[in-house]
């Protein structure tokens, strides 16, 4: 959740021409990665390790956009930078989720 607060401070802050565009795309890209984790969480079994791993490419999407808004001139390098620590660290809180999951999943097959 920080990470997408991050990123709608970031956003704010691009041209009211973008609204539609990078601007929406890297806030739902943001949300959806603490979103999938929430929804996986509730479900539960199998679904969890899926919804983890839907989490992760929502986060590989942002990172990509973010990465776009520099090389546009939305956004300079020392708001990307943060927000690009950000990623890879949640990117590798939910590798090892995952690699959890899996291994709980793995030594407890499901009937």
């Amino acid at each position: 959740m920080d990470l997408a607060e991050s990123v709608y401070g970031i956003t704010r802050r691009f041209p009211r021409d973008e609204v539609y565009g990078l601007t929406s795309q890297m806030n739902r890209a943001a949300v959806s990665v603490s979103s999938n984790i929430a929804e996986g969480y509730g479900r539960g079994g199998r679904d969890y390790e899926r919804f983890v791993g839907m989490a992760y490419g929502s986060l590989l999407e942002l990172e990509t956009q973010v990465e776009l808004a520099g090389r546009l001139g939305l956004a300079s390098a020392d708001q990307i930078e943060p927000i690009l620590n950000r990623t890879a660290s949640v990117g590798r809180k939910l590798n090892a989720l995952r690699a959890g999951l899996r291994r709980r999943r793995e030594s407890n097959p499901e009937p």
